[in-house]
């Protein structure tokens, strides 16, 4: 990772394939090296440590996302540059608690870790685990990054084609609407429950930095109370205080909040944003088959 690193020194923004001729000569890769592929046979293995290195390195915050698929070096980077270490691998990255995070979030990390010197220590079947929740928690990190760069419009617009995708209310001309105005009284969407309409549910979509307080959701149950709604989802990419939780659990009408891993998290069980690179089989022995009569 610390040549990565080295190559966005120059402060500017870089997207992978920038950095790609500089870490190939970096490590005198051959054209046979370069052309290998994963297992999968779908893309260069070279290409797949980049992209994880750079990864790894956002998710520490020592690189920052600018714009889609674009990145340049952040002031942590340059702090640890400074340092002049003389290997940047993931066990240096455990210094920073944005990756400790990170990696808690993978429920058999610490066994993949111990694996690599010995196998026989977790089971096939729990690398294979290891290794979707890993590519599952970064994806959710690069989601999230995605939106908070998009606008707000967008991202009102995307919080009600998730819940169409979820299941609510059928279509988008039919059922979801988006309201998004300054004077939209705190509601920024409205969908129906179900296709008949019986019910309708208000929404609320603040895509922020820092944690929801109980005052926005005060003002969204009074934004409720106004339309005379008994049903409400207060979705943020962020997070919400104690308080703010204890204020929805204490009022009368249904008020369901979605924080910001929980929205990642829904985006990709329901498709959104994401699509499938690769799909694996894994089979045994149909024990049936091998029955003689």
């Amino acid at each position: 990772m610390l040549p990565l690193l080295r190559f966005c020194a120059d402060g500017r923004e870089h997207g992978r394939h920038d950095a790609q001729p500089f870490l190939a000569q970096k490590f005198a890769l051959t054209e046979s090296e370069l052309a290998e592929l994963l297992p999968s046979g779908k893309q260069a293995k070279f290409v797949n440590r980049i992209a994880w290195a750079k990864s790894y390195l956002k998710q520490a915050g020592l690189l920052e996302t600018t714009t889609r698929g674009i990145f340049r070096i952040s002031e942590r980077g340059r702090s640890v540059l400074a340092d002049n270490p003389t290997r940047v691998d993931m066990k240096y990255l455990e210094r920073f608690p944005e990756y400790q995070a990170f990696r808690s979030g993978q429920r058999f990390a610490n066994q993949q870790d111990e694996a690599v010197g010995s196998i026989q220590q977790v089971t096939p079947e729990e690398l294979l685990e290891s290794g979707y929740l890993q590519i599952r928690t970064a994806l959710a990190a690069d989601l999230l990054a995605q939106i908070k760069l998009a606008s707000p419009a967008f991202f009102e617009h995307a919080v009600v084609d998730l819940l169409l995708r979820m299941g609510y209310g059928g279509t988008r001309e039919d059922a979801g609407q988006v309201v998004g105005k300054s004077n939209d009284g705190g509601i920024d969407g409205i969908i129906k429950e179900d296709r008949l309409g019986l019910d309708v549910i208000y929404i609320q979509a603040k895509r922020w930095e820092g944690d929801v307080g109980s005052s926005e959701i005060r003002n969204f149950i009074g934004a409720l109370s106004v339309h005379k709604a008994e049903k409400g989802v207060f979705i943020t990419t962020s997070g919400f205080t104690k308080n703010a939780r204890e204020t929805a659990a204490k009022v009368s009408s249904k008020i369901v909040l979605i924080d910001g891993p929980t929205l990642a998290e829904l985006m990709i069980d329901f498709g959104l944003g994401v699509s499938t690179v690769n799909t694996y089989e894994i089979k045994r022995i149909d024990s049936d088959f091998f029955v003689e009569d």
